[in-house]
């Protein structure tokens, strides 16, 4: 008989990096994004407060990716609960590479702090649930189209200023190569 285990992970943190919103090969939408907790303490040999940030990726799937897509943006707090999951995938130089994310199974939109998400929503909107529809019909590209370039899935062209880190994690990694721009 097999014994029970647990994978759950629930979160509160801001938002590090505006949702990525990407197709794989097959139409199905996934939505990437990270956010950034904190800790403090009070350090006993010298009385100082400390704080400690952890940066977490996180993947939503389906109608989650693009809602997340729609509703979320750089600096908002949100609690998300999801399942812990590593990969593996070898790099350009042969190196396996291994990288932790947070699959997210439920999203909370804790403060928008005035800001919109990517596709124009916001919490604080006051539109009927038909004028919602129709503006989440109209902000997605359809997974057959899949001609259009990273330019016009990314609306705003702004130039993003990655940490080393940030960089290394992100180069040749095949989630990428099975995700459709």
């Amino acid at each position: 008989m097999a014994s029970r285990s647990l994978n759950k992970v629930m979160l509160i943190g801001n938002l590090t990096r505006d949702p990525e919103l990407r197709y794989t090969a097959n139409g199905t939408p996934v939505c990437v994004f990270g956010i950034a907790t904190n800790r403090s303490w009070k350090d006993s040999t010298t009385g100082d407060v400390k704080e400690d940030t952890e940066f977490i990726n996180l993947v939503a799937w389906n109608k989650l990716a693009e809602i997340s897509y729609n509703l979320l943006a750089k600096g908002m707090l949100v609690f998300v609960e999801g399942e812990m999951r590593t990969r593996s995938y070898e790099n350009s130089d042969g190196q396996t590479v291994y990288r932790t994310e947070i699959h997210v199974n439920d999203m909370q939109l804790l403060n928008d702090k005035g800001k919109r998400g990517k596709g124009g929503a916001s919490a604080t909107n006051d539109t009927s649930a038909d004028e919602k529809k129709e503006k989440d019909n109209d902000s997605f590209e359809s997974p057959e189209d899949n001609s259009k370039s990273e330019k016009s899935a990314k609306p705003d062209n702004k130039v993003k200023k990655e940490s080393p880190k940030e960089k290394e994690e992100e180069m040749d990694d095949p989630l990428d190569d099975a995700l459709v721009f």
